[in-house]
């Protein structure tokens, strides 16, 4: 018996059981229809090729796990800076002369804020919006 499947509806069908199909139904092997329909492996989703027959991909991260990583990601880019703080707080209580100018604590305060805000952010946690560190933290060293 031929088996049809229609990217439209999902389903796959009968050739002589189903009276009608959708216009977009593809006839389908049952290997295909049995790996890919009947019994994916856990963590695989459908998507469809141009003539569109199903194949798997890798399923995306389920939202709340973006968002645990990005507070990590977060968390480990405040630990990463926190030393830069503490030194110039260090210099100017000592009194030293300072490593970083005073724009550049600023902008350091500033971007550790942004880091703060970034889960209340309306892009999280897409990572092309992440918060972007000033280009002079890369060249101190602790």
């Amino acid at each position: 018996m031929q088996r049809y499947y229609s990217k439209t509806t999902g389903c796959t069908y009968l050739h002589g059981l189903h009276t009608s199909m959708p216009a977009d139904a593809v006839e389908i092997s049952d290997a295909l229809c049995e790996s890919v329909i009947s019994n994916p492996p856990p963590g695989k989703i459908r998507a469809h090729d141009d003539k569109g027959l199903p194949y798997l991909i890798d399923a995306p991260a389920p939202v709340e796990d973006l968002e645990s990583q990005e507070r990590a990601w977060r968390d480990g880019e405040l630990s990463a800076v926190m030393w830069l703080r503490e030194r110039h707080r260090d210099q100017l209580e000592i009194p030293e002369e300072t490593t970083l100018t005073a724009e550049q604590f600023n902008e350091l305060l500033v971007y550790m804020q942004t880091l703060r805000d970034w889960p209340q952010a309306a892009d999280f946690p897409v990572i092309e919006h992440r918060p972007i560190a000033p280009d002079w933290i890369a060249g101190q060293s602790q």
